[in-house]
């Protein structure tokens, strides 16, 4: 991964941005040498009926490396989320699963069954699980703590 060959992200969405969907990118702008590429487009509503939002995700969904699913999403629009994960698994595409931010609640089992990985939100953890799934690049890091004995 470089600047020249960034990361294709997919973030779930219905068009809409909401809270979880910009903290993503906010992690993912402070990662220091992480470059990606964002393939979701919720600005940009398709007209039509329930198939031609589906075509317009399987288009987003294609051009990605990796699907990260955000689960705030599944209460109020349980098929559109499912529709991204299945088509993720079906396309060979990774899941990451975030939990929900804030809460300590259960994620859905069906979104679980779907998710390659289920992931906290933490800046690190999700760069890393991301590198991860979507090019097989060994995350594993060690942090250096230096103390001085009294």
């Amino acid at each position: 991964m470089s600047q020249a060959d960034p990361i294709r992200v997919f973030v779930s969405h219905v068009w809409q941005t909401d809270d979880d969907y910009l903290r993503v990118f906010e992690y993912l702008e402070s990662a220091r040498n992480f470059f990606y590429r964002n393939t979701s487009t919720p600005d940009n509503v398709p007209s039509g009926d329930k198939e031609a939002l589906r075509e317009d995700l399987r288009r987003q969904i294609k051009a990605a490396e990796v699907v990260i699913l955000l689960p705030m999403l599944y209460a109020k629009h349980q098929d559109l989320v499912t529709f991204q994960a299945l088509y993720a698994r079906a396309s060979d595409k990774p899941v990451v699963l975030l939990e929900y931010f804030g809460k300590d609640v259960r994620l859905p089992k069906e979104l679980t069954d779907l998710a390659t990985v289920v992931i906290g939100w933490d800046e690190r953890g999700l760069v890393d699980a991301i590198r991860k799934e979507a090019r097989h690049e060994n995350t594993a890091r060690w942090d250096v703590i230096e103390f001085k004995p009294d």
